[in-house]
């Protein structure tokens, strides 16, 4: 539920302000618009000091605290990270730069300056050539060696001549310049730096015993940039001081007593907001759908002040499209096993306990669906029959769970019947998901007469629903070959498109009211048939799971049989690896498809164009804004 705010206005003395901004900050229910946007910053230090506090809590929170806590104030502790964290990416592209230095001189192997420059010295200076091997023979000088042989059939010559005559070369040949750092030195040079890499994580190591004592320096220094930005944004002259913003309804009533209950003397008014003001969004979520805050979270997402609350939408579809997608029991286990194991940690490192929860429902879900669909990392109930000996028990209790895996009369597994059976539980989701928008836009428009056309929509969806089951499934003998006559669906159509055109844009004129009714809906009514078509990639990217993991399978499996006990360890590798792969093309499927068909569907069908702003009240760093009820 997406919570009413009241515009607020609250004036004291200039006086007074700093006790006004105080209380104001204590109480924690003011999100503070500037009256001075302009003005409405922080001084330079703060908020230089505040950023680097931040990037360096944020460097040394992977980092494990060892050895002994630096006798170091937080702020000199953060710009040392920070130091050490440049400096480490300098040297690491030095590093890089000098191992790919040392490659390119292999040619002069580990030959050092210095014994040319004695040489030199001694009165002998060789020069250096690559000829063609063929052609060594036609190099005539007082001193000839060869040094190694080079790519392309060439060797490369050391050639010293003393007496003044001129060198007797071939055509192939090519003089080298004996390069100005050698081998040796590079590579001194790189343990140098790798040294001192590994003198500045032992630091960071040191310095993460001081994160603690960071980050309350950042939320001191948080407060004091907010603190600074308020009172610099409100309205400031000699004799009063004013502050404006948004209160929940709830807190703005009480405002003006709660202020006088610290002891400040304010005068406060409060107001429905304009019709084209935006005020920010605060929502109260039902407890069984807080865990969907992870996701919104993580999509930085946020309804209009005057659009929707789609949590309880999105903590219903997003499990069952999460584990359509994933489709594997084993998987769903083991997202099962991250979140018991690892949600401390989660929780932790988040703040929050959502991500551990979503993640928990996210893969109970899809253990159900794995079970009921036989899919276990890409093995089913039949196949372990198939294979004997302990796993026959296993499969014979998993079979009858089984229950989308249909058989043929011959008792083979039927693989066309079973996707199509998938996918009418595909289509049959998103119809459902489809209607739920358009149901949720009803009630929201309600009595408006545009609640009609929104009647109109859930039949058009339906009859959409209904025209995609004839396209895929009339021919289908051992399914239900349709759902409605045909005609109906026509019929279904057609009085829903009357709906749309006629109560889509209420006016009193009856001509204006269909001409931009029909006018305005015409990409809808196609974009209809292909929302619903969409849902088929619940389907699709299962399956395409299930097929990667089969092959992997198979590949492992004949692997093992034809190197033996090699093979055995070959195989191990190639499942562990061809499995995790598998699992992170379905995470990147849960958002690139499960979450495409709630934002993109279902928001647009229902209205949500996601274009509000989170509720940001004025109050410590240390005291996080309540979504929840």
């Amino acid at each position: 539920m997406i919570v009413k705010m009241r515009k607020v206005f609250v004036a004291c003395s200039a006086a007074g302000k700093d006790r006004l901004l105080t209380a104001l900050r204590d109480l924690g229910v003011m999100h503070v618009t500037p009256v001075e946007p302009r003005a409405a910053v922080a001084d330079e230090k703060t908020a230089h000091d505040l950023d680097a506090m931040g990037r360096a809590v944020q460097i040394l929170s992977g980092v494990e605290p060892r050895g002994e806590a630096p006798d170091e104030p937080p702020l000199a502790a953060a710009r040392e990270a920070l130091d050490i964290y440049r400096r480490a990416i300098e040297q690491r592209n030095h590093l890089t730069a000098l191992h790919r230095r040392i490659e390119q001189l292999e040619t002069w192997g580990d030959v050092r300056r210095e014994q040319f420059e004695r040489l030199s010295a001694a009165g002998v200076t060789p020069k250096f050539y690559s000829v063609l091997a063929d052609d060594f023979e036609k190099v005539h000088a007082e001193l000839v060696q060869p040094i190694r042989e080079l790519l392309a059939g060439r060797v490369l010559l050391a050639v010293v001549q003393r007496n003044g005559d001129k060198i007797e070369l071939p055509d192939s040949a090519e003089e080298l310049e004996f390069p100005a750092q050698d081998r040796p030195s590079i590579r001194a040079e790189a343990a140098e730096i790798d040294r001192r890499l590994h003198a500045d994580v032992e630091r960071l190591h040191e310095l993460a015993n001081l994160a603690p004592a960071m980050r309350a320096e950042h939320s001191r220094l948080h407060d004091a940039a907010q603190y600074a930005i308020t009172q610099r944004g409100g309205w400031n002259d000699e004799a009063l001081f004013a502050v404006q913003g948004w209160v929940p309804i709830d807190h703005a009533e009480t405002l003006a007593a709660d202020l006088a209950e610290k002891g400040v003397s304010a005068a406060v008014k409060h107001i429905e907001p304009a019709e084209d003001e935006e005020p920010p969004t605060l929502i109260h979520y039902p407890l069984w759908a807080t865990p969907i805050q992870a996701l919104f979270k993580i999509l930085g997402t946020t309804p209009g002040y005057r659009e929707y609350d789609l949590a309880p939408f999105f903590m219903l579809a997003m499990p069952i499209f999460t584990a359509m997608l994933v489709g594997d029991a084993c998987y769903g286990l083991l997202f099962v096993l991250t979140a018991v194991l690892f949600g401390k940690k989660l929780t932790s490192a988040t703040g929050s306990k959502t991500e551990a929860r979503l993640i928990l429902i996210f893969g109970i879900a899809t253990v159900i669906w794995g079970v009921i669909s036989g899919n276990y990392f890409g093995v089913g109930p039949y196949d372990m029959i198939a294979v004997g000996g302990i796993w026959k028990p296993l499969g014979e209790v998993l079979k009858p769970l089984a229950i989308l895996v249909k058989l043929k009369p011959d008792g083979t597994i039927d693989d066309e019947t079973g996707r199509n059976l998938t996918m009418m539980i595909a289509f049959t989701i998103g119809c459902v998901h489809l209607i739920l928008a358009h149901l949720r836009q009803l009630i929201g428009l309600f009595p408006s007469q545009k609640s009609l056309a929104e009647v109109g929509w859930i039949g058009f969806i339906f009859g959409m629903f209904t025209l995609v089951w004839l396209m895929f499934f009339s021919k289908q003998d051992q399914l239900p070959p349709i759902l409605i006559p045909p005609m109906w669906t026509l019929y279904i159509l057609v009085g829903s498109w009357c709906l749309i055109a006629l109560f889509c844009y209420p006016s009193r004129s009856i001509l204006k009211r269909i001409g931009i009714g029909i006018v305005s809906n015409l990409m809808s009514i196609s974009g209809a048939f292909g929302d619903v078509l969409s849902y088929i990639r619940l389907m699709a990217v299962g399956l395409a799971s299930y097929y990667i993991a089969s092959a992997f399978n198979g590949m492992a499996c004949g692997m093992a049989g034809s190197l033996h006990g090699a093979g055995v360890i070959f195989s191990v590798v190639i499942l562990v690896l061809a499995h995790s792969l598998n699992i992170a093309l379905c995470l990147v499927a849960v958002f690139a498809h499960g979450v495409r068909l709630n934002m993109l569907e279902f928001s647009t069908n229902s209205g949500v164009q996601w274009t509000g702003y989170p509720y940001a009240p004025f109050r410590s760093a240390c005291e996080p804004v309540t979504q929840t009820h």
